[in-house]
């Protein structure tokens, strides 16, 4: 969750062309891409087998590796900076971009943007058949059992917070703003419309207007490559990861009191909830719910904790320095595999917003 950087500053030199100069970031035009319409399964192989398609390695690698495991070739890859020089520039062909946050980088020309606009294309993993589920809410199950109540409200507010945000995500924008954003106000706003896709459609294209639901096929599925490509150094968290189901790992019970406003009393009435990363609007249902009085409504007082350095939202979490946090699935799922106990309450986002991106030949 990684690595939402957005980038400021322009790091790159002024690339000079036999034919003309260009004294912006984008748009380089020395042949490098592909012509529009060209087969996906062409583009992946022709980037694999020059070594060219990139990727973080840090939990979002394991599409990529089943997505090429899919085409037969090598699952191996670039390992990639958090910044976009690296497709600038060319030294990637198909570089790893999440639809509301680095692509918006490639494609706009606010601050931070390289411009390239429609000149580049993506493969979506969504598409391919290679999709794992994301950003989802969490807590211990010893939280959850000692305080059904509580965590029943948490979810009911920010369900509410998540419905209002994808319903005027300009004003979600400013909210996550306003709380202090990593990134500018052009690029907030391309995210908050970009994570709005994320919640209201699923892996196969569908509209989903049953906010933060468990889609147990897509759940299937990102257990299933997770155990196929995560390899763990300890041999009994190993053994334990490949045994695990669903039912191991997340506990729809809540969600659907919640929905059904179906609890009491907060037995804890002050919360925090741990992000995977920096605030923006990657996170705008828990800023929306905050600042319109949903958990206060809900007899709850939130802190929102942000992420990034070396805060790991699962660990924070399980030591009891936060009561809920914002994880991936494989990511909660490892670390029940090394003892954590946690347990997954909803699944926010419904289908990957992970795309490999690449330029279009002039």
């Amino acid at each position: 969750m990684k690595k939402n950087v957005a980038k400021i500053t322009l790091t790159a030199a002024l690339v000079v062309l036999s034919t003309m100069a260009f004294g912006c970031k984008g748009k380089t035009s020395n042949g490098a891409g592909w012509k529009k319409g060209t087969p996906s399964a062409t583009i992946i192989k022709e980037a694999a087998e020059a070594g060219k398609v990139g990727n973080w390695g840090l939990g979002n690698e394991y599409e990529i590796l089943a997505l090429l495991a899919k085409y037969n070739l090598p699952t191996s890859y670039l390992s990639q900076a958090f910044d976009m020089d690296g497709f600038d520039d060319d030294t990637i062909a198909l570089a790893s971009a999440m639809t509301y946050n680095e692509l918006g980088l490639v494609q706009n020309s606010y601050d931070g943007g390289y411009k390239y606009g429609d000149s580049v294309g993506t493969i979506d993993m969504n598409d391919e058949g290679v999709a794992m589920m994301e950003d989802n809410i969490f807590t211990t199950k010893r939280f959850a059992k000692e305080n059904p109540n509580t965590v029943k409200a948490f979810l009911a507010a920010s369900i509410k917070g998540w419905e209002a945000a994808c319903a005027n995500p300009e004003e979600a924008a400013e909210i996550c703003y306003k709380y202090g954003s990593s990134v500018s106000a052009g690029h907030q706003l391309h995210m908050a419309k970009e994570v709005k896709k994320l919640c209201e459609t699923d892996t196969k294209g569908a509209r989903v207007t049953d906010y933060c639901s468990f889609d147990m096929d897509a759940m299937q599925q990102t257990l299933d490559i997770a155990k196929k490509y995560v390899k763990l150094s300890d041999a009994a968290a190993g053994e334990k990861f490949a045994s695990f189901t669903l039912s191991d790992i997340l506990d729809s019970s809540y969600l659907e009191a919640a929905k059904a406003s179906d609890f009491g009393k907060p037995e804890k009435s002050s919360v925090k909830i741990q992000l995977k990363w920096l605030p923006d609007a990657q996170f705008m249902g828990y800023y929306v719910a905050l600042d319109k009085g949903y958990y206060k409504d809900a007899g709850l007082d939130v802190t929102i904790v942000p992420g990034g350095g070396d805060i790991a939202e699962t660990t924070a979490v399980y030591t009891g320095q936060v009561d809920f946090g914002v994880t991936w699935v494989t990511n909660l799922a490892v670390a029940d595999a090394g003892g954590m106990d946690l347990v997954e309450i909803a699944q926010v986002f419904q289908k990957s917003g992970l795309v490999l991106v690449y330029k279009y030949k002039d």
